[in-house]
């Protein structure tokens, strides 16, 4: 759990096994076996940056948010890594999505028993 954020929402084991799934060592051994086998064969790596924690690195550089991000992007496809995406849009969709689902849920409220409550969490992992 090095990789962690330490941001207190996960909620089962399951986000615990896709952490160890997306470890430093795991990354660096997919980066050299990209580095040793033709491009028609590379696995194709994703890196998705939380905004929350583009300021950490922007204080411990003294850099700007937005110079931050450019240089912690650069850094990764420097290392061969093909997409960087900030979660940004993401969080969106699932506000979006989440608040949908409550409409809906308010609407059927008097029709269904089990309509409300409803739960939702949001984790940047």
């Amino acid at each position: 759990l090095s990789d962690c954020l330490a941001c207190d929402n996960c909620m089962t084991s399951e986000e615990g096994a896709r952490v160890f799934q997306q470890n430093q060592k795991e990354l660096f051994r997919v980066l050299n076996l990209n580095k040793k086998c033709d491009t028609s064969k590379h696995k194709v790596l994703a890196v998705s940056i939380c905004p929350q924690s583009l300021p950490y690195f922007a204080a411990k550089f003294n850099l700007s948010v937005n110079d931050a991000a450019k240089r912690l992007c650069g850094f990764l496809k420097s290392l061969g890594v093909h997409y960087v995406f900030d979660t940004t849009i993401a969080a969106d969709f699932s506000i979006l999505e989440s608040q949908r689902e409550f409409v809906q849920r308010y609407q059927r409220r008097n029709q269904e028993e089990h309509a409300l409550p409803m739960f939702a969490s949001a984790c940047p992992g």
